[in-house]
């Protein structure tokens, strides 16, 4: 039970999850989650070798670094903002870039998988930052891109990021793959529909 816990909140990111969502997804009552979440965040408090620890706020629970680990991480972040970012994060990157300000939600809908995770790292890195909430149910964070992306891929506003063509634009819509492609991709592409 504590393992999937564990793999519900980290799954969550920083958005974090609700208590009756939690329940809801490891079947049992809130006030036995609420229970197993205690025992969690005890074991995380109790082993010094673990650099997470639980945290509550209005009955929504997620997970952060343990303090002791503070100088470690200064280390690892003070690095080129870019070094080490994956494939998911560059994507999610894109799609604020040229979408902002935007949700996580909609984010999902256009890359088609979850992007908690990589939305945590470009927050953690300075690459994004929340844009106000969305006047929606459960007032979802909004995203858009931070002066220190500005700075980083030395723009000096937003209007200054490269144009998409007609079809990319509309393939943002339609999940397709915002990074430009080479026109010797291109042609292979168009040479292999014509073969077919």
């Amino acid at each position: 039970m504590l393992g999937t816990i564990e793999a519900v909140l980290y799954a969550a990111g920083e958005d974090g999850i609700e208590l009756g969502a939690l329940s809801q997804v490891l079947g049992i009552s809130s006030a036995a989650t609420r229970q197993q979440l205690g025992e969690y965040g005890r074991t995380l408090d109790a082993a010094p070798d673990r650099g997470l620890k639980l945290r509550n706020s209005d009955e929504r629970y997620y997970l952060v670094t343990k303090p002791e680990f503070a100088d470690a991480l200064k280390k690892y972040f003070q690095g080129p903002p870019a070094t080490g970012l994956s494939q998911a994060a560059l994507e999610v990157l894109a799609i604020i870039a040229y979408k902002q300000p935007v949700t996580r939600v909609d984010i999902d809908e256009i890359r088609g998988v979850q992007s908690s995770g990589a939305l945590q790292t470009l927050v953690t890195r300075q690459l994004i930052e929340e844009a106000g909430r969305l006047d929606a149910p459960g007032r979802p964070i909004m995203y858009a891109t931070s002066t220190r992306f500005l700075d980083y891929f030395g723009l000096e506003r937003i209007d200054d990021l490269p144009q998409l063509a007609a079809d990319q634009d509309a393939g943002v819509e339609g999940q397709m793959d915002l990074f430009a492609r080479s026109d010797a991709d291109t042609d292979d592409a168009t040479n292999a529909e014509d073969t077919n």
